[in-house]
């Protein structure tokens, strides 16, 4: 029998959690425009900070520099220099000390050689490297510091040749040359427009190991060789000009004992071409204690690119930045997994929230859908809900949303908005005559089977709301209360008094209808002027639109009207208010109270200019003024409208 070990899942995220509910990363960025932020702005800031437990841009920029600092602090990049000459000198002196015995002039002869070899690494092992060592020792010695420097310095084009080439042969090297001719054959061939996928494949069967990143196409394999040569470039430009001097005599030394410098220029010019965008010269130190030999000091450099990329394009500071910049191999490497996922995410979020129809990309701008805009007034209602609640004001019949009202026993066929319950017996029926019923006896409905069971009609309302939108609501920090405040109750009508008609009206220097799209993104004018007259207006001709219907009028300002129409469709401003700009204002409120409105003030101010005026309004029009913390606005006109929805409905039942 089979026996099986279960434990935590710990390859990537859980395949069997559940999606993430991109409505959250909505509410969120919904906050954000409504404080006046344009929605590509909300995006980029949501993006930044992270959502959803999932950290953001500037959370795994923060880790990418963390990674740059540990990576400066891996050690110091002159180790193979400093090896190599301690491997020479060892030699030396291992000769030295075998001459020591030996009386004969040839022993003075190499003794006083010895005494001449030049104090740098490369002059060194040039001249050395024709020497014909006495003793065994010093030989060895000296031929394990000239394998060592083949290794690093190959190490330092192709990453890891060092280990690849462990006690490597004649035969080996060989075989590498032989790469690097046939490297540079492939790249030529695909200069041509020749090479095939096959080519590359049977390349790789040859000489794979040399890669142990596993490239999978020529692309794959020129991105990985072109970042490992401009690393051991920066690694170069990092040293002082004389290591740099060293080290450079030293590589060039090697690749032409070995026969490659040919062909090792070639790929050199090949790379360059192929992948300018690399930093090729610019230069970076390493300032660790730890000596690198030259294979490790360019992974590092290597590692050190990766992290300063990671840091500029998760920083998205650059003209046309997007997340598709940010590099996931990189962001693997530098950062690992947990990073990777939480970028696939934020990716997702940005994804779903195009694709599940919030946001909309219009002439090159993000704007929010009608769909979003109503997600963000449901939002601020379940906020003025649970804050009531909390209150114990309760919702006063709340639960009884779409279209009220007692079954009249008649049904009708269904149409597309309507809300009343679906007769299901009447539904079945018609599917049955239709013909839907299948062998299986299953019923197959089509949408011309549905009826809907008639209700009596319940009384309609109109409302408008205006809303100033003068500077001071800015300064008073009121500005988005009443925003907010406008879209909850836009959200509360058309959730449950969808046969209601709301207006929403912004007003300052002049007045202007508005959608609810129009208001989540509104921003206020920096004028002066509060025109409630203009406001007024528009409002009554709205409700003389809608004759029939209960009229309810809310007025949410934080200032006096100091502003009203002229004839020639002027404004005329004054402040303190002109007696005509009042005069005109309660004109309007007088044609409303003459309608039969409701008229109710909520009033975000205490000066006693402003609340003379309003206690005015309420006496002329038999409404009534609140003076509202501006964080419970919601709470005031919400419960406010309930209220009179209520009372009316209570009158009409009597």
């Amino acid at each position: 029998m089979s026996r099986y070990r279960y434990g935590p899942y710990d390859d990537g995220p859980d395949p069997l959690a559940a999606p993430y509910d991109v409505r959250r990363a909505l509410d969120e960025l919904g906050d954000r425009v409504l404080q006046g932020g344009r929605p590509e702005d909300a995006l980029r800031e949501l993006l930044h900070r992270g959502a959803g437990g999932r950290r953001g841009l500037d959370a795994l920029r923060r880790e990418a520099a963390k990674r740059r600092k540990e990576i400066r602090r891996r050690g110091r990049a002159d180790g193979t220099l400093d090896e190599v000459r301690a491997l020479v000198d060892t030699a030396i002196g291992q000769e030295r000390a075998q001459l020591f015995g030996d009386a004969d002039d040839d022993a003075r002869f190499r003794e006083a050689r010895l005494d001449n070899v030049p104090d740098g690494v490369a002059q060194a092992i040039s001249e050395l490297s024709t020497y014909d060592w006495r003793s065994p020792e010093a030989a060895q010695t000296f031929a394990h510091a000239q394998d060592l420097l083949r290794r690093e310095v190959l190490d330092s084009r192709f990453a890891g040749m060092k280990q690849a080439l462990q006690d490597a042969t004649p035969e080996d090297m060989e075989r590498v040359r032989n790469m690097l001719a046939d490297l540079n054959e492939m790249l030529a061939a695909d200069d041509r427009g020749e090479l095939t996928q096959d080519q590359f494949d049977r390349f790789m069967e040859q000489y794979g190991d040399f890669f142990p990143d596993n490239p999978q196409n020529l692309d794959e394999l020129v991105d990985s060789l072109a970042r490992r040569m401009a690393a051991a470039q920066r690694m170069m430009a990092s040293l002082t000009p004389e290591q740099r001097d060293e080290l450079a005599q030293l590589s060039e030394g090697v690749f032409s004992d070995l026969g490659m410098s040919a062909e090792m220029g070639r790929l050199s010019d090949q790379l360059r071409a192929r992948r300018p965008d690399l930093d090729w010269d610019g230069g970076s130190r390493l300032n660790g204690d730890q000596p690198l030999g030259m294979g490790d000091a360019t992974s590092a450099f290597q590692d050190l690119a990766d992290a300063e990329e990671l840091m500029a394009t998760l920083g998205q500071e650059y003209p046309g930045a997007s997340l598709d910049d940010v590099d996931e191999e990189a962001v693997r490497r530098a950062l690992g997994r947990g990073a990777l996922d939480d970028l696939a995410e934020l990716r997702r979020i940005q994804r779903e929230l195009e694709e599940q129809g919030w946001l909309n990309r219009s002439g090159g701008r993000l704007e929010l859908t009608p769909k979003a805009v109503r997600r963000i007034g449901q939002s601020a209602l379940r906020k003025v809900f649970s804050s009531l609640a909390a209150r114990q004001q309760g919702t006063h019949e709340i639960h009884s949303a779409g279209s009220a009202g007692e079954l009249t026993g008649a049904t009708r066929a269904w149409q597309f908005g309507d809300e009343q319950p679906i007769d299901v017996v009447r539904t079945l029926t018609n599917a049955v005559r239709r013909g839907g019923l299948a062998d299986d006896g299953r019923i197959r409905l089509d949408v011309s089977d549905f009826e809907v069971a008639e209700t009596e009609r319940r009384g309609r309302a109109a409302v408008s709301v205006l809303i100033d939108m003068s500077y001071s609501m800015v300064l008073r920090d009121t500005w988005v209360a009443a925003k907010t405040t406008a879209l909850a109750l836009h959200a509360l009508v058309h959730g449950m008094y969808p046969s209601d008609a709301v207006q929403l009206v912004a007003f300052s220097r002049y007045a202007q209808e508005i959608s609810a799209t129009e208001l989540a993104t509104l921003e206020p004018d920096y004028v002066q002027g509060t025109n409630l007259q203009h406001a007024l207006l528009l409002a009554g001709k709205f409700l003389e639109q809608h004759p029939g219907s209960e009229r309810i009028v809310l007025i949410v300002t934080d200032g006096e009207p100091t502003a009203h129409l002229l004839r020639d469709g002027g404004v005329h401003f004054d402040w303190p208010p002109a007696p005509s700009t009042l005069s005109l204002t309660y004109a309007q409120i007088d044609a409303m109270t003459r309608r039969g409105a409701l008229l109710n003030v909520f009033s975000l101010d205490d000066d006693p200019r402003l609340a003379a005026f309003c206690e005015e309004v309420a006496r002329r029009s038999g409404g009534r003024v609140f003076y509202p913390d501006p964080y419970r606005l919601g709470d005031y006109v919400v419960s406010d409208y309930l209220k009179l929805r209520n009372r009316n409905a209570r009158r009409r039942s009597a």
